[in-house]
């Protein structure tokens, strides 16, 4: 299947491998709740039900913190849907905290420790460009 939307997750290139899935699932939830690429369910042969999963594949990159900062400025130039996640919220145990606590910061004074983007196929692989895929 072709897409011609590119689903891409950036995380700070210093973190735990804990703070590193933790900040993808609640990117992606963002994206996935958002952006209607959730397919079909799934069953498997015995007639259990799954819930379904993004039909889009997900690509995973790493950056510096600064990176992170200049793919946010470019990224909000563009036609892209936009998730963030802060160092800050580490620290906070529930929705209502998280954007609270973000919203104490200008834009370009984020502490971004991951972003996930989701846009038309060749803004986003521009936009990326030279960032090298998670290891």
């Amino acid at each position: 299947m072709e897409f011609d939307t590119k689903i891409k997750i950036v995380l700070r290139n210093d973190l735990e491998p804990w703070q590193e899935l933790n900040i993808t699932a609640f990117l992606m939830s963002g994206i996935g709740g958002t952006q209607n690429i959730i397919g079909q369910p799934y069953e498997d042969a015995d007639g259990v039900k799954y819930l379904p999963m993004s039909q889009q594949p997900i690509m995973i990159h790493s950056a510096s913190g600064e990176e992170l900062r200049e793919i946010l400025q470019k990224a909000l130039t563009k036609d892209m849907a936009i998730s963030i996640f802060t160092e800050e919220l580490f620290n906070t145990f529930n929705d209502e905290d998280n954007r609270a606590m973000v919203a104490k910061f200008k834009t370009g004074e984020l502490n971004l420790v991951g972003i996930g983007l989701r846009g038309k196929k060749n803004p986003v692989d521009r936009l990326l460009k030279g960032i090298p895929l998670h290891k």
